[in-house]
């Protein structure tokens, strides 16, 4: 192909923008990372805020290396969702996993409340809670809560062991009724502490 070769397509016409991205059009390129950049920005926000910006810049170059690859029987979102997220954790593998976790399960202070106080929290009120946890709890609470993975599954991916998993997950939710206690104290009808595991 020659620089400058404009490649025809059709921006309202999805394959066409795909088949033009494949073929190395950078306007299709551009048109389909503006078509899906808002979609794709909340998704890296939501495993990791601060470096959200490298994770979609990498995410969507990962997109148009393999692009070749998607399979058009299947939702294009679904796809781009898979890729950011991997992305998200490999970004976790690079730079976040070896950060000291000092504070200890026992630090935490656990609350009970009424069940129905998440019911009157909207799911984008419960989001910025959750970019205020550790970049680890954020993964893992993510990945089990949103993703829907297991606990094998999580401690494969980020390779790490499941038992601490396991600990992540329990401090990532009790961070969460913390943080969602002290944002929204009126909804709470009841604080005690809570003895034994969340």
């Amino acid at each position: 192909m020659f620089f400058g070769k404009k490649i025809a397509f059709a921006e309202e016409d999805f394959e066409s923008v795909v088949r033009a991205c494949i073929a190395g059009s950078e306007r299709a390129q551009r048109t389909l990372y503006g078509q899906y950049f808002g979609y794709a920005k909340s998704i890296c926000l939501r495993y990791c805020s601060s470096s959200a910006d490298d994770v979609l810049n990498e995410g969507f170059l990962k997109v148009f290396q393999h692009l070749h690859r998607y399979d058009s029987g299947q939702p294009f979102k679904a796809w781009l969702r898979t890729i950011l997220i991997n992305t998200a954790i490999s970004h976790y593998r690079r730079n976040v996993r070896y950060t000291k976790d000092t504070a200890g399960l026992e630090d935490a202070t656990y609350s009970t409340f009424d069940e129905g106080v998440i019911e009157h929290i909207t799911a984008e009120e419960i989001l910025v809670l959750v970019q205020q946890m550790k970049p680890v709890y954020r993964m893992v609470f993510m990945m089990y809560v949103v993703e829907g993975y297991n606990h094998r599954e999580i401690a494969d991916l980020l390779e790490i062991n499941e038992a601490t998993v396991r600990s992540h997950y329990a401090r990532a939710r009790a961070r969460l009724l913390h943080l969602i206690q002290r944002s929204y104290p009126d909804l709470y009808s009841r604080a005690k502490p809570m003895s034994g595991s969340v």
